[in-house]
């Protein structure tokens, strides 16, 4: 969902958006400058990095299936 954001601006910053993105590209430039400081996607590249990683998810399921004979000896 999209929310509509009114900003002020110097009328040469104004300009200059106009100039570099064009009347009805300004919003849009403005987001995709500002999304990497607001949005953290960077947990969500590291995880496909991980899962992409054959030789460490191999040793991941390894080690997970591993502690599971751990826990049918845990006393409560």
């Amino acid at each position: 969902m999209q929310k509509k954001l009114t900003i002020t601006v110097e009328e040469s910053v104004y300009n200059g958006l106009y100039a570099v993105a064009g009347k009805r590209n300004i919003s849009r430039f403005i987001e995709s400058l500002i999304r990497p400081h607001i949005i953290d996607t960077s947990l969500d590249e590291g995880y496909r990095a991980m899962a992409l990683d054959e030789e460490r998810e191999r040793e991941a399921l390894e080690w997970s299936e591993g502690t599971i004979g751990d826990v049918a000896h845990e006393s409560r």
